[in-house]
């Protein structure tokens, strides 16, 4: 059975994993939406790497939080509807449970959480028209593993795997798979004031992971050849979690 005509979409990707699964993805031929809410210099530079590769892709700005913003992200393009969605813009306001203030709470939620729903949301209906589809769950370690300082993140993110494989059963017939990865501690924007201190004796691996290493897990997961995994969740931590 042939491919669909559609894009993929990856939330946040003009750095980070989101900017190294937007490379990942357009290697395998979708034509690519990078997706920015303020690094517009981020994606133009994902977008040129990609068709300098011979990939195609557009930088689409689009704040996540904003419910209007994520349906405009969605919508059909000249190739069709977007068929592979990898939510992954993340955001942290770490803290400890007595000192999170109520915003902080709410924006983690909102960004980590509710886009996540209202993307996902959008993006079903075409890919079970199409009966073809790959949802992409960027969720975290944190979602199972307890880490203080972080109940908004960890509330999030264990929402996310929870939705993850809710959506998964409910569309599973139709040809769309839905799936999440959960990082451990990868080298990027987020996570760089919390990196170091001796923080890779605490890694099986004894080293932290690359953007590159969780976007190839999230590659896999889009993929034909995973047509038959859905409702999982892949955890990239170097043993972290093990």
């Amino acid at each position: 059975m042939s491919r669909p005509d559609g894009y993929a979409l990856v939330t946040g990707s003009s750095r980070g994993i989101g900017a190294a699964t937007a490379i990942a993805l357009a290697a395998d031929g979708w034509p690519l939406r990078v997706n920015y809410r303020a690094d517009e210099s981020g994606a133009n530079e994902v977008v040129a790497k990609i068709e300098a590769a011979g990939g195609s892709a557009t930088a689409v700005q689009g704040d996540v939080a904003e419910a209007a913003d994520v349906k405009r992200l969605l919508e059909p393009g000249e190739r069709g509807p977007v068929l592979v969605l990898v939510n992954n813009a993340g955001l942290r306001r770490d803290g400890l449970s007595p000192q999170i203030e109520d915003e902080q709470w709410q924006q983690v939620i909102d960004v980590n959480l509710t886009a996540t729903f209202r993307a996902t949301r959008e993006a079903l209906t075409p890919m079970l028209r199409a009966r073809f589809g790959r949802v992409v769950n960027v969720a975290s370690i944190v979602g199972p593993r307890a880490n203080a300082g972080q109940a908004n993140y960890a509330a999030s993110k264990a929402g996310v795997i929870g939705f993850t494989k809710t959506v998964a059963v409910e569309v599973a017939r139709r040809g769309v798979t839905v799936n999440a990865v959960a990082p451990g501690f990868i080298e990027t924007a987020l996570t760089e004031e919390i990196l170091g201190k001796d923080l890779e004796k605490e890694i099986p691996a004894r080293r932290v992971g690359s953007p590159d290493e969780v976007a190839a897990c999230i590659r896999f997961l889009a993929s034909d050849q995973a047509s038959y995994v859905t409702g999982t969740t892949l955890t990239v931590d170097g043993g972290l979690s093990a």
